[in-house]
């Protein structure tokens, strides 16, 4: 750190310049990180939108009877969910990828203690895929 009333000699502006970079590095590998957590999210919502579509979807089909009808739908619509949590947990995948760097990154600087980053940056449990409703 830079004492006060000191004039900035070559060393402490070099280990100025240092703590910046490292806070950079540090600030870029969480914010990768929450941006894949946010990816996440996003791809969540829409699996969220689609059951919901379904449901309504078979209930009105049910109404009017057509077994066949709500089979096929429940096909397409099933398959479509299923393609949107591949998708959630390839993402998935990735943010523990860089969870990982985020920790390496912090070790690596000297930080051991990484409890808050486990509150801070929570990744979703793996979805599985539906096989039927």
């Amino acid at each position: 750190m830079l004492k006060m009333g000191r004039e900035k000699d070559p060393e402490n502006i070099l280990r100025e310049e240092m703590l910046k970079e490292r806070a950079e590095v540090l600030g870029r590998a969480g914010e990768r990180l929450a941006t894949s957590i946010e990816k996440m999210s996003i791809i969540e919502q829409g699996i969220d939108e689609r059951l919901q579509h379904f449901r309504l979807v078979v209930k009105k089909c049910e109404k009017r009877g057509g077994d066949n009808e709500i089979a096929s739908l429940k096909q397409d619509i099933l398959g479509e969910i299923n393609r949107e949590i591949g998708k959630f947990n390839r993402a998935r995948e990735y943010a523990k990828l860089r969870y990982y760097y985020l920790i390496v990154t912090r070790e690596a600087m000297g930080m051991r203690r990484h409890h808050w980053v486990d509150e801070w940056y929570r990744i979703p449990p793996r979805k599985p895929h539906f096989r039927d409703i």
